[in-house]
C-alpha cells in the first residue's frame, strides 16, 4: 500500500472487562489538537475477543472512524500480541502518530512496539504546541519540578498521554464514525496470560471518599503516620491515602495508593501532605474538586495542580494546626 497523502494518526483504545475506559477519548482530544495543527485522518484501533460493542460505542460517543480487530486469543490483555498487530497494521497504514495512555498497559507496550517499527517514542505527554515547524511534546522531568518540551526528528511517532491531562473529546457533530471489522489470529510465542488474580480485601472508601489526606516521602518517618491519621480524623468520612513510595515501604496498603499504578480518586477536598507531585501521582487525583498542598519544598511540583498551597514542613505544621483546632474546640 502506498503511503497516504494525508497523515494519519492511530489511537489504541483502552478497555477493561467490556467497558471503554474514560481515557479514550482523552487520547481523542490529543489527537484532535494534532489534527488542528497538521491536517490528519484518526483511526480508533480497538484490540479484543470481542470488540464490536465497544468500537460502535467508541464512533458513536467521539464521532471517530474504529477499526475493531477481534482476535481470539485475545479474551486477556496480552503485550506480545498487542505489539505484533499494531506493527503489521502500521505497515499497512503508515501512521504518523500513535497515541496511548501513559497507563499500566501502554507502559507495557509502547516502548517495545517503538523497537519493532524503528519509531520514536515519547512517554509522559501532558501537553503539545508547535515551534518551527515541529510538534513539541510537553511532559515532566525531575520529580515534576520542570517541564520539558519534546519534538521527535523522525515518523512515526509513539507517545502515553498521561491520564487526565486532556479534557475528554467532545466534537462538535454527532456524526458517527465508520466501523470496521477484522478478524484474526495471533497466537502468541512468548507471552500467556494466565488469568486475573484479584485482591483478596477490597476497600472501596478510597474512591467514594469525599475527602482524602494523602501523605507522602515528606512525612519522614512512618511513626509521623500517626499526625496524617490525626489530621484526618478533623474531616468526617475522609479516607486515609498515600503516594508509591510509602506503598513500596509497607508504610501503607495497596489499597491506598493513589496514582497510575494505583487509584484514581476525585475528592471533594484532596489534601497532599508532604508529596511533591510527580506525574504518576497527579494521574490519580488531578481531577479532584479542591486540592490544598503543604511541603517544605516551594518549587514542588504539587503546588502547580493546587488550590491553596502551604509552604511547610508538615511534622510542624499538621501539630499546630490541630493545637489551633483544639484551642477553638470546633
Amino acid at each position: 500500500m502506498l503511503k497516504p497523502d494525508k497523515k494519519l494518526i492511530f489511537i489504541i483504545a483502552e478497555h477493561h472487562e467490556n467497558k471503554v475506559k474514560s481515557i479514550v477519548f482523552e487520547l481523542a482530544a490529543c489527537a484532535d489538537k494534532i489534527r488542528k495543527i497538521c491536517p490528519s485522518k484518526i483511526k480508533v484501533i480497538v484490540l479484543g475477543r470481542e470488540t464490536g460493542k465497544l468500537s460502535f460505542e467508541i464512533a458513536h460517543t467521539a464521532g471517530l472512524d474504529t477499526v475493531a480487530i477481534e482476535i481470539n486469543e485475545l479474551a486477556l490483555y496480552n503485550a506480545e500480541i498487542y505489539k505484533t498487530v499494531i506493527n503489521n497494521l502500521a505497515a499497512e497504514f503508515f501512521p504518523s502518530f500513535i497515541i496511548t495512555g501513559h497507563t499500566t498497559r501502554g507502559l507495557d507496550f509502547a516502548s517495545g512496539l517503538a523497537v519493532r517499527m524503528i519509531a520514536a517514542c515519547i512517554t509522559g505527554v501532558e501537553g503539545l504546541s508547535e515551534a518551527g515547524g515541529k510538534f513539541c511534546f510537553r511532559r515532566q522531568m525531575y520529580y515534576g519540578k520542570i517541564n520539558s518540551h519534546v519534538a521527535a526528528c523522525s515518523e512515526p511517532l509513539i507517545i502515553t498521554v498521561q491520564p487526565g491531562a486532556f479534557e475528554q473529546y467532545k466534537p462538535d457533530k454527532a456524526n458517527p464514525g465508520r466501523v470496521e471489522t477484522r478478524k484474526i489470529e495471533c497466537v502468541p510465542e512468548f507471552i500467556r496470560a494466565k488469568g486475573i488474580r484479584r485482591c483478596k480485601f477490597q476497600d472501596f472508601s478510597i474512591s467514594e471518599a469525599k475527602v482524602i489526606i494523602s501523605a507522602g516521602n515528606g512525612i519522614g518517618e512512618r511513626e509521623n503516620l500517626d499526625l496524617i491519621y490525626r489530621f484526618a480524623g478533623i474531616f468526617p468520612g475522609s479516607a486515609i491515602g498515600g503516594s508509591r513510595i510509602l506503598v513500596d515501604r509497607g508504610w501503607l496498603e495497596y489499597r491506598q495508593q493513589i496514582g497510575l499504578t494505583g487509584a484514581v480518586v476525585t475528592p471533594e477536598l484532596y489534601m497532599a501532605c508532604g508529596i511533591s507531585g510527580a506525574s504518576q501521582h497527579l494521574a490519580g487525583m488531578r481531577s479532584s474538586g479542591f486540592v490544598v498542598a503543604i511541603n517544605k519544598d516551594p518549587k514542588a511540583a504539587i503546588f502547580n495542580e493546587s488550590d491553596v498551597c502551604v509552604v511547610e514542613d508538615i511534622n510542624k505544621f499538621i501539630p499546630a494546626f490541630l493545637e489551633e483546632y483544639e484551642k477553638k474546640g470546633i
